[in-house]
């Protein structure tokens, strides 16, 4: 018995016991380089709990956060950017955790069902895009000469071409079912909130249907001059002129 729980007291040891923070911070950052993400985070939080004001203090409270988000873990990574930006707004490297903070909404997905289905990510829960957009918006607005800018904004115009779908595929869903006001206001939505996207040409085709089919003609006809004009080769509008009847009657 007593070996036995000698047994159990050194397995419960800590190994860091004694190690100084330059210690604990270069054994965190090898885990980190190795893709040890459990081990790393473990010393990253002995470092900050024991040396919070120590000179690798800052530096690993940048590495923590980006080891959470290789971690998976979205809440402790969005946590631990927001408390660096508080604490250190001025910091040279403040513009990274703004970047990293949006790459931890970006990489947000469906878990393991929505890889092996290939599922379409505008179908999914916008929340996760929107604050992606917004931090990398901020990014863009408080450090426009940084190097991860560039990158932010590209992803910013995939996020919006995201949501402007998402919005469309809520209205279709709607007009299939014959809620025709609904699909109205998410179409219109979409035209007016993300304009010039790929959705936009649907939306303005389901504003024509949607305003058809609760008799508002007024707003059909705009809707239906605004379709000419910005998409006169639209698919919706070919093999209409030798028809008798408006285009959209022939949409089912």
């Amino acid at each position: 018995m007593l070996l036995s729980g000698c047994g159990i007291f050194d397995k419960q040891k800590d190994e860091t016991v004694g190690w100084s923070a330059q210690r604990l911070y270069s054994e965190a950052k090898d885990e980190l380089d190795k893709g040890s993400f459990d081990t790393a985070v473990k010393y990253y939080e002995k470092l900050e709990a024991r040396y919070p004001f120590g000179r690798f203090a800052q530096q690993a409270e940048l590495d923590l956060a980006y080891a959470y988000y290789k971690k998976g873990e979205v809440d402790s990574a969005i946590a631990a950017c927001d408390r660096f930006i508080k604490q250190h707004p001025n910091h040279p490297s403040v513009d990274y955790i703004y970047y990293l903070k949006g790459l931890v909404f970006f990489a947000q997905d469906l878990g393991l069902l929505g890889k092996i289905m290939a599922l379409d990510q505008s179908e999914r829960d916008p929340k996760a895009m929107r604050d992606a957009f917004d931090a990398f918006k901020d990014l863009s607005v408080r450090f426009p000469d940084s190097k991860y800018t560039p990158d932010a904004l590209l992803r910013m115009k995939y996020l919006v071409n995201l949501l402007s779908t998402h919005e469309v595929n809520a209205a279709r869903y709607y007009y299939k079912r014959g809620a025709y006001v609904a699909s109205s206001t998410r179409a219109k939505y979409a035209l007016e909130t993300y304009p010039q996207t790929p959705a936009t040409e649907e939306a303005l085709f389901l504003m024509v249907k949607s305003y058809d089919a609760l008799g508002l003609d007024d707003l059909r006809d705009d809707a239906d001059r605004v379709m000419h004009t910005n998409f006169p080769n639209s698919d919706y509008l070919k093999g209409t002129a030798n028809n008798s009847g408006p285009w959209w009657k022939l949409w089912r």
